[in-house]
């Protein structure tokens, strides 16, 4: 999913830092296929965010989490099945229960077994990662929400639809005014678009868009995305106001003549002058491609 992922993708759980009252973030650190990974705790258990990339990684997550809950019962959700986010589960079975929306589990047991091959060959410090990894089997499936107890807390899972894939999840913890995004929200990056035609065409530009003006209108106080920086609201303006211009700018040349290699030259010079210290340029092009796509082209 990327050309040139140049660190080895572990995680540091040394970083943890407390964004809200009993919730934690390990930060991505700015490293390419590191996600951010969440601690939310109640009185009696504690729900782990997104695992990292293959399971000597999340043993670590595991490990602390372990020592962080003290006690109190493990829950495991992850945001999406791309790899870096859930590849890691397996360490977590007879840990902690682990619960996804239906869409997502679909993926995992469809999907995975091709995006794991497609890793491994990203170069070998990701191999290493992947060498052991056994595709997780969810514990607990829902359809559109589910609302998970953790003691004088309660977090809302909701699958999201269509958008970065078809399972995304969205983790919110309403008291806490919380909202862990996954993929469908980065920092300071471009939106990753995995479009793999004909492997892979799930990820919808459009109904991405509708996603993101609804979190954007409900405009929470701290938002976690899926790599880079935690922030406010301002991080899902910025997304969704990125998608509402790739989409705008790729439709007014699509009803012209221009051809597909002649939009993703002009929108991407213009997305690099809106942004130019956003990283992940190459997710332009896969971007606009979708759009084209969505027009019907």
């Amino acid at each position: 999913m990327t050309d040139h992922v140049l660190s080895e993708p572990l995680v540091h759980v040394a970083g943890a830092t407390e964004v809200a009252r009993d919730v934690l973030v390990i930060p991505d650190r700015r490293v390419q296929l590191v996600p951010n990974i969440g601690l939310i705790g109640g009185e009696h258990s504690v729900l782990v965010v997104d695992t990292g990339l293959g399971p000597r990684n999340a043993q670590q997550v595991l490990d602390f989490a372990r020592d962080y809950a003290a006690g109190r019962t493990l829950f495991l959700t992850t945001t999406h099945f791309h790899p870096e986010h859930a590849y890691g589960a397996q360490v977590f079975a007879g840990e902690a229960t682990y619960v996804v929306n239906q869409a997502q589990a679909t993926d995992l047991a469809t999907k995975g077994p091709g995006y794991l091959e497609m890793f491994r060959g990203l170069g070998e410090p990701i191999a290493r990662q992947l060498a052991d990894v056994e595709l997780p089997r969810p514990d607990v499936v829902y359809g559109k929400a589910h609302r998970l107890d953790l003691g004088g807390r309660t977090v809302l899972l909701q699958a999201a639809g269509r958008a970065h894939s078809k399972g995304d999840q969205l983790v919110s913890v309403p008291d806490a005014d919380v909202l862990f995004t996954g993929d469908l929200v980065e920092a300071a990056q471009f939106a990753i678009f995995p479009w793999f035609p004909p492997h892979d065409i799930d990820v919808s530009g459009t109904r991405w868009l509708a996603v993101m003006r609804r979190l954007a209108a409900e405009a929470p106080q701290v938002v976690v995305p899926g790599h880079g920086e935690v922030g406010g609201p301002e991080l899902l303006t910025d997304t969704r106001d990125y998608l509402q211009l790739l989409w705008d700018e790729t439709w007014v040349r699509r009803a012209g003549t221009a051809t597909e290699e002649t939009i993703v030259e002009q929108v991407t010079a213009l997305m690099v002058q809106r942004h130019p210290r956003w990283a992940g340029r190459e997710w332009i092009e896969k971007g606009v491609k979708c759009m084209c796509a969505e027009h019907g082209w």
